[in-house]
């Protein structure tokens, strides 16, 4: 198990890192999800010992990591742009860590041989050990970082963003290879991502970074249905986040007033946050009679369509943008006027409301 408590990492007057405690269980798959400048990449490198933290503490079973060399941590680390030898084959770029760790190297070349030809099957790199790495796909690249790292048998593997250099299609796939391969090997992956759905596809658990902290960190599906605050919802893309004030039950904003969730109850002139998931929104007609449970009023600005559904963004009087999602799968999604005024009606039950907004 993995665990680092209040680790602060800056440089210069950034704090990349500030106060970050979070617990990583073994044999699990990770998600760490964060923006650009959120600190992702910074934990793994104080993680993987590539960096020391300017205060706090990384142990690994009980045992403090700070100051110990990163080739005697027992972490592998895949880099993002995957960092193999041009030169070598794809079975040389394998067996370098072996044949040349500070810490027992294999010298036997038929052990060495046998625990390449162990993992190249896992991997699925069979028939091209012998070709340079540059003459294969990006696809085939990737697997081969991934191979170098495993056949070392760290006791926790990092990923830093190991689908970002890949088209959609082969992301789609190496995700399910990936969650395969660690399946098997029962060992700890944490993979950092931009990507709120590759995060929640491929993590079990996800962890969200913000601002150099763990805002949350929970089960996938009990992330995306109950997000912790503001700053969670938002980096879900999936919710159109609101900021108001409580009044006798009501949110209200410019250009917005509905009844909160009845728990909790913030006092009136309470600061609130409220979420409200995309696909959890209808579109009605301004004029419409039929008694509505809660509406805002806003302006169609335009849709796109994304293959499996279509994403409209309608405008606040107050400029804010909201976001509807209408899934293919249901009736076909209607058609909207250019600037003109529309309800978007639904569920109060269906907000999240938040007292205590993130700093």
């Amino acid at each position: 198990m993995l665990s680092l408590n209040s680790v602060t990492k800056r440089y210069g007057a950034f704090t990349a890192l500030d106060r970050l405690s979070v617990t990583i269980p073994d044999d699990a798959y990770v998600s760490l999800l964060g923006a650009s400048g959120s600190g992702k990449t910074s934990l793994l490198r104080v993680i993987a010992g590539f960096e020391e933290p300017d205060s706090g503490t990384v142990s690994y079973d009980g045992k403090h990591l700070n100051g110990v060399a990163p080739h005697r941590r027992g972490i592998g680390f895949v880099f993002q742009n995957f960092a193999l030898f041009p030169h070598l084959s794809v079975e040389n770029n394998i067996a370098f860590g072996l044949r040349y760790r500070e810490q027992e190297p294999v010298v036997d070349p038929a052990d060495v041989r046998q625990r390449v030809a162990d993992i190249v099957r896992l991997v699925g790199l069979e028939g091209l050990e012998a070709r340079k790495v540059t003459a294969i796909s990006g696809g085939q690249r990737q697997r081969v970082a991934l191979a170098r790292t495993l056949v070392t048998e760290p006791r926790m593997v990092l990923l830093d963003e190991p689908l970002g250099a890949l088209d959609a299609n082969l992301r789609e796939r190496m995700c399910d290879e990936l969650r395969a391969i660690r399946e098997r090997l029962k060992v700890t992956f944490l993979h950092v991502t931009g990507s709120e759905t590759e995060a929640l596809l491929m993590g079990d658990t996800v962890a969200v970074l913000s601002a150099g902290s763990v805002a949350q960190i929970a089960p996938a599906s009990s992330l995306f249905s109950a997000p912790l605050n503001a700053d969670v919802a938002r980096h879900l893309n999936a919710y159109n986040v609101l900021s108001g004030k409580a009044e006798g039950g009501h949110f209200h904003a410019d250009g917005a007033r509905f009844p909160l969730p009845d728990h909790p109850v913030p006092q009136d002139g309470a600061p609130v946050d409220v979420a409200l998931r995309f696909d959890r929104i209808s579109v009605v007609a301004a004029d419409a009679a039929e008694p509505l449970d809660a509406v805002i009023p806003a302006r169609f600005v335009a849709s796109e369509f994304n293959g499996s559904s279509v994403l409209s963004f309608f405008r606040m009087d107050d400029g804010t943008l909201l976001q509807v999602v209408a899934h293919l799968s249901g009736p076909p999604p209607r058609s909207f006027e250019s600037g003109a005024l529309y309800k978007l009606a639904f569920d109060p039950r269906d907000v999240i409301s938040f007292t205590e907004r993130a700093a």
